[in-house]
């Protein structure tokens, strides 16, 4: 009995129904990790980023950090205490610490379009356009031009860097006073 070897057309038929049923089992899991659960904050830090959030309404910026740092060390980790903190320091005046909070969010869940937003409004604020434009690239190829982060983000990029705040030697010089001995 001789042997034949198989058509291409009889390997496509034999082969295509468990490459799809394969694929569809990839897609499936591969989507299921994006979509991870909403995170759920230990109720003391919820007390705390509450208290933080009506400081920053308030225009109590240091008081906020307080809070947020503080609901940090009850949750570490915690994305949404990350973005509290990074706003209220970014608001500040300190952009490069409030890069760095918005970078650690970024590590727990890359994906987060306000952490993204967030670290490209403090980019752009500090100077650094190019890095600020990575960030709205990214955020469009995620949520598209309409989005608000992607909005807020090119306004902040098409504005500039924030004014430097220049103190004068004139302006702390003290004044001589002179006394008798």
């Amino acid at each position: 009995m001789k042997r034949t070897l198989p058509s291409a057309k009889d390997l496509l038929m034999r082969y295509t129904p468990a490459a799809l049923a394969l694929s569809l089992v990839a897609a499936i899991s591969a989507s299921a990790s994006f979509s991870a659960p909403p995170e759920q904050l230990d109720p003391r830090a919820a007390a705390l980023v509450e208290e933080g959030r009506t400081a920053a309404r308030a225009g109590d910026l240091d008081s906020a950090i307080d809070a947020y740092e503080s609901a940090l060390t009850v949750q570490p980790g915690s994305v949404s205490v990350l973005l509290g903190l990074a706003d209220a320091t970014r608001r500040t005046g300190m952009q490069g610490k409030a890069v760095h909070y918005y970078r650690a969010a970024l590590e727990a869940d890359p994906r987060n379009l306000d952490a993204i937003s967030g670290e490209g409004l403090a980019l752009a604020e500090k100077g650094a356009l190019d890095k600020a434009g990575r960030n709205l690239t990214r955020l469009k190829s995620l949520c598209g031009n309409d989005c608000p982060q992607a909005q807020a983000l090119a306004t902040a990029i098409a504005s500039g860097p924030a004014k430097p705040r220049v103190l004068t030697a004139e302006a702390v010089t003290p004044k001589p006073v002179v006394s008798e001995n």
